[in-house]
C-alpha cells in the first residue's frame, strides 16, 4: 500500500519521526482488514493491539517514496500475528519492520471474541498460510 509522507511527518532533521511509523502501519492495517476481512463491523467490533514491536532499520527522508507490505503470519483462536514492512518503493529497501499481535474484540459485550472462520479462510488464501 503506497504511503504519502505528510509535511508534519518530517522533523527538523529532514526524516520521518519514528513515532509516525506506527501511524503508517495503522493505515495499512485498516486497509488490510477492509480488503481481506469482509463484513467487519467497525461499530460493533474492534481489533486491538495486544503487543507491538518495531525494528527501525534505516531513516525515511521526507522525499522518499514508501509503501507498506502487510501480511498475517499466524492465526490463533482470538488473535492473529501481523508482520509489516515499510519499504522504499524506488530501491525496495526495508526501512522498518513491525510485528504486532492483534485481538478481535466485541465492543458491545466488552470481551475478546473468536476470529470468524470466513476470515480465517480469507486470510489463509490472501497470505498463502
Amino acid at each position: 500500500m503506497p504511503i504519502q509522507i505528510r509535511f508534519n511527518d518530517v522533523d527538523k532533521f529532514g526524516h520521518v519521526n519514528n513515532t509516525i511509523h506506527f501511524q503508517f502501519y495503522d493505515t495499512a492495517k485498516t486497509d488490510y482488514v477492509s480488503m481481506v476481512c469482509k463484513g467487519f463491523d467497525w461499530g460493533r467490533e474492534a481489533i486491538v493491539v495486544a503487543k507491538i514491536e518495531a525494528e527501525f532499520l534505516a531513516q525515511i527522508k521526507g522525499n522518499d517514496h514508501i509503501a507498506t507490505r502487510t501480511r498475517v503470519t499466524k492465526i490463533g483462536n482470538k488473535s492473529f500475528h501481523m508482520e509489516q514492512d515499510i519499504i522504499d518503493t524506488d530501491t525496495q529497501e526495508v526501512k522498518c519492520r513491525c510485528l504486532t499481535v492483534l485481538v478481535l474484540y466485541d465492543l458491545v459485550n466488552h470481551q475478546s471474541i473468536p476470529i470468524p472462520d470466513v476470515w480465517r479462510q480469507a486470510i489463509r488464501q490472501y497470505d498463502g498460510l
